[in-house]
């Protein structure tokens, strides 16, 4: 193909020539890429119960999902729903850009909203692609971060092989997946949000006063058929996939690339009727893990890497050492390589042998058996360690021979000290009086004077006397 495009644009002269051609050959390319995805059918049948693939047939090729895409839609919207970030009254209002979608839709103008709950029935029924484009902007704030939600969230169920490029899955060429993804978003609807998996059997719901009915011919139709979704596009083809639950036996059938709707459906009875004998009665546990609630990480998960960076192992550690004042005694009594011969270590009796097996350390990982060699390090220098520090001089100690007092009164105990200052005697000069001055003759005290006051009339009273002898009256 390239050596006859270079041929061809050699001989070409006019350069515009050569743009048609080139131009010609993309479509070519583009055409046949298209073709692959649209023209094959492809089908798979899941036992619910085991995750066992009971039927497959180009599980695993790239198809258009069409309006399968409104199961991850409705998986995003029912985690939302149980996070409690939303509820069935929540108003969801239409854009101008999801009011402008293509049929089917619901017919809701600019600016109009309807509940959560009426959104969800008119996907399940009517296939609405409006109330999928405005679930989509309620949920992740326009479609284009929705679609990158979706595409997440299918890397986190296991949907390897799945992209999505808008909520409701009109035809785009970077949108696509694979019967396989479809049946791991079947099981995981059911198993992870058993509370709202019945809206997947609504067979019609009234929309004002328009009676609204579904595209799922086999609801009814099967016994135990249980939803879950149609899709059709001219590019996919007719797709169906569904639930089968008949009381110990349940099923996850996908149909993709039927060539008329009638067919479909026959095909997937075909398949329900031939494999649900088929399927086990015994299980019951979750195939598909719930996915990781941090979106932050489910993105990574989609723009990093697939493959993380290897690291090394753990070296191994051992879990004992080795004694070290045995190794100190080896090491000082020889200073050369000493190597235990096999033969001394031999001998011995059992209870020696038990007790050194006891003893010896145990290694995280096995090692060969070989002879033991002890190498005596030299023994190093002694420790110098820093002088002591001088401990501070003590104070010096009192003398234990009590001091002596001078007495002053009966009690030889040393007066208290008070804070008056001591009265200056009266036969002593003040201190603080000049040397110079004359000394003052020393006034007599108040009792002297009072006494001589007392006595002096009566002394001079009794010298007296009468003429007769006696001494005069007072």
């Amino acid at each position: 193909m390239r050596q006859a495009l270079s041929g061809i644009v050699s001989k070409s002269a006019s350069p515009l020539k050569t743009i048609m051609i080139l131009a010609m050959a993309m479509t070519f390319v583009v055409a046949d890429a298209a073709s692959s995805l649209a023209a094959k059918s492809a089908a798979i049948v899941v036992d619910a119960k085991t995750g066992k693939v009971l039927y497959s047939a180009n599980a695993d090729g790239r198809r258009y999902p069409a309006s399968l895409t409104k199961m991850m839609t409705l998986y995003l919207t029912f985690e939302a729903m149980a996070k409690g970030k939303i509820s069935r009254n929540s108003p969801v209002v239409f854009s101008a850009h999801a009011s402008a979608e293509a049929p089917t839709k619901l017919g809701v103008k600019p600016g109009g909203s309807v509940t959560v709950e009426t959104a969800i029935l008119s996907i399940v029924t009517k296939s609405a692609n409006d109330s999928a484009t405005a679930l989509g902007e309620m949920i992740g704030g326009n479609e284009t971060n929705f679609a990158r939600m979706m595409t997440a969230k299918a890397r986190q169920l296991g949907m390897n092989g799945t992209v999505f490029r808008n909520a409701n899955g009109l035809p785009d060429p970077g949108q696509f997946t694979t019967a396989r993804d479809m049946a791991t978003l079947g099981i995981a609807l059911r198993e992870h949000f058993p509370q709202y998996y019945g809206y997947f059997a609504q067979r019609s719901f009234l929309y004002g006063r328009q009676r609204i009915n579904g595209h799922n011919r086999l609801l009814g139709r099967i016994k135990g058929v249980d939803g879950i979704k149609t899709g059709y596009t001219r590019a996919s083809g007719f797709n169906l996939v569904s639930s089968v639950n008949d009381g110990n036996r349940r099923l996850v059938a996908v149909v993709m690339g039927g060539t008329s709707g009638g067919s479909r459906d026959n095909q997937m009875a075909g398949l329900i009727n031939t494999y649900l004998p088929r399927a086990s009665t015994r299980g019951g546990g979750d195939l598909v893990a719930k996915a990781d609630s941090n979106p932050i990480k489910a993105l990574a998960k989609v723009l990093l890497p697939k493959h993380d960076a290897p690291t090394p192992d753990e070296k191994p550690v051992a879990v004992a050492e080795a004694d070290t004042a045995a190794a100190d005694d080896a090491a000082a009594d020889d200073a050369t390589t000493a190597v235990a011969d096999d033969a001394t270590v031999a001998q011995g009796d059992s209870e020696d042998e038990d007790t050194a097996e006891a003893e010896a350390p145990k290694l995280v990982v096995p090692a060969k058996k070989v002879k033991t060699v002890i190498v005596s390090a030299p023994r190093s220098p002694p420790h110098r360690s820093w002088p002591p520090i001088p401990s501070p001089p003590r104070p010096p100690s009192i003398p234990s021979t009590p001091l002596r007092f001078r007495q002053a009164g009966p009690s030889r105990l040393p007066p208290r000290p008070t804070s008056q200052k001591p009265r200056l005697s009266s036969t002593r000069p003040p201190s603080r009086l000049p040397r110079c001055w004359p000394t003052l003759p020393a006034s007599p005290s108040l009792s002297t004077r009072a006494a001589s006051l007392t006595t002096a009339p009566v002394s001079a009273a009794l010298g007296r006397r009468t003429p007769h002898g006696r001494p005069a009256p007072l």
